[in-house]
């Protein structure tokens, strides 16, 4: 799996953008904006609550895709006096700008979250407040609930506090930039001591017995001759920030729990069957998974860039299903959930980092600021809780079907005409309950789809990777390669079919 990106034959970007326009026109998304909501979102801009604490000196950072910019996130990090970290996080504070039972606040529980298609962003709030107004963009003075994150020398955490401010961002980065200064020995205080936080929080995170899965992702990009389609592994410096942000969700979840009130970011552990199926996956692609050793630390030995290896991570994120969100209120006997851990993470978790683009954090962001000021949790944040898993779980659902129409129409756009070539392909996964069907990834161009073997029948069983179907056809060779031939590339329906040669 290339950490490059693959530049192939460009599909037209007026067709494709033509196209795009037609998938923003479903029913359930709204695109456009309510008189009222760009009316109050001016306002608000002009006037938005401001804080009395002035923490505007502290020379904050962010590190976002480029040209983001809806920047939800700024940090500074300095060492302790006596030893350890100190953390600063600071996080747009949207409260400051969305009146409650208003119009924005109503249109966003609408929307959910940001949506992001590859010629344009749906946002969730009117871009005068998520790209300007409220955005931590640099220069510029703005509210935001500033936590202070001190660590040990190992990088546990022994104070966790939180507090309105007023932030500047004193520079905006890339997680390129981050990783080359770092790499090249080059990166100032800031940037080093971001790279060690982040491995000591990795290293917590293994403690614990969590796991970041580093999968390979199909990424669009728009160039000067079209969109093309390019894989993207993280890069170390993703996982540093991504740490940090991690850091603020465990401690925001523990205020939380200890405040009896909140919304948790859980997921429940796989069940063993899931577990015994990776075994077998394992040993199908060769991988040494010794009886002893943790399933975290035989991901944390793998490549993603080796094609088996690659193979199997792809395999690993059905360990993930399940994520949701659970409301808990003990004062009103709504109880804190049962097994209240994000189980991926080993520990209870929070989203709320992301409010400009993410409906559950600012809901989270003022429970947590009532409850680090000792204060009571305001009753439009204290009632809207019962109702954020479910808006929420609508959300992620239509945010998923978007990104994934984008990626299907563009791969169809790209292999129109091309029905009968063949290409090299890995299988990355294979149907349990029908083996000579699955799905293989290319090279060139970074495609992703299913593949058959030719002349299947329905109903072909067995284990994945195992015996032949009833037809007598061969299973596909889950982390193997082989030859696939194009059979369907429609833009119309956008999809895209290849045949096992």
């Amino acid at each position: 799996m290339p950490r490059r990106k693959l530049h192939v034959k460009a599909a037209d970007s007026a067709r494709i953008n033509a196209e795009l326009a037609d998938l923003r026109a479903r029913p359930d998304l709204r695109v456009g904006w309510p008189d009222a909501v760009l009316v109050e979102a001016e306002e608000a801009a002009r006037t938005p609550r401001l804080p009395e604490y002035d923490a505007t000196a502290l020379p904050l950072f962010t590190v976002d895709p480029p040209g983001s910019r809806d920047l939800d996130q700024a940090m500074h990090l300095a060492h302790r006096p006596g030893g350890g970290y100190r953390v600063h996080y600071a996080i747009a504070d949207v409260a400051a700008f969305v009146r409650p039972g208003g119009p924005i606040d109503a249109e966003a529980r609408l929307r959910v979250q940001t949506l992001y298609f590859p010629d344009h962003r749906v946002p969730l709030h009117p871009a005068r407040l998520s790209e300007d107004a409220a955005s931590l963009l640099p220069g510029e003075p703005r509210p935001a609930l500033l936590w202070q994150l001190d660590l040990d020398a190992d990088g546990a955490v022994v104070l966790a506090d939180l507090r309105r401010a007023l932030v500047r961002s004193h520079r905006r980065l890339d997680y390129a930039q981050v990783q080359r200064a770092v790499d090249a020995d080059g990166a100032d205080e800031q940037l080093a001591l971001l790279a060690t936080v982040g491995r000591l929080r990795e290293e917590q995170e293994r403690a614990r017995g969590g796991i970041s899965l580093p999968v390979p992702e199909q990424e669009i990009e728009e160039t000067l001759h079209g969109y093309v389609l390019g894989y993207r592994a993280p890069l170390p410096a993703d996982g540093w920030n991504a740490q940090i942000s991690l850091l603020t969700g465990m401690a925001a979840a523990e205020l939380m729990l200890d405040a009896g009130v909140g919304l948790l970011r859980t997921l429940p552990a796989a069940p063993p069957e899931a577990y015994r199926r990776l075994r077998r996956t394992a040993e199908a692609l060769d991988i040494d998974w010794p009886e002893g050793l943790p399933y975290p630390e035989l991901i944390r030995s793998l490549d993603p860039q080796a094609p088996l290896h690659a193979a199997f991570l792809n395999e690993c994120t059905g360990l993930l299903r399940g994520a949701g969100y659970h409301a808990f209120d003990v004062a009103r006997d709504v109880p804190v959930p049962t097994a209240p851990v994000h189980a991926a993470l080993a520990a209870p978790y929070a989203h709320c980092t992301a409010p400009l683009r993410r409906l559950a954090d600012r809901f989270t962001q003022e429970v947590c600021a009532a409850v680090a000021a000792g204060e009571a949790v305001p009753d439009w944040a204290r009632e809207a809780l019962p109702a954020l898993p479910g808006l929420m779980a609508g959300g992620e659902r239509r945010a998923a079907e978007v990104e994934r129409a984008c990626v299907d129409l563009l791969e169809a756009e790209l292999l129109a005409g091309r029905e009968g070539e063949e290409f090299p392909a890995l299988v990355i996964d294979v149907d349990e309950r029908r083996p000579t069907r699955g799905t293989v990834q290319l090279r060139e161009p970074a495609v992703r789809a299913r593949c058959d073997r030719a002349d299947v029948t329905e109903g072909a069983a067995g284990a994945t990777g195992g015996a032949a179907g009833a037809d007598g056809a061969a299973p596909l060779p889950l982390g193997g390669l082989l030859l696939a031939r194009l059979t369907v590339a429609d833009p119309a329906t956008r999809t895209v079919r290849f045949a096992a040669v």
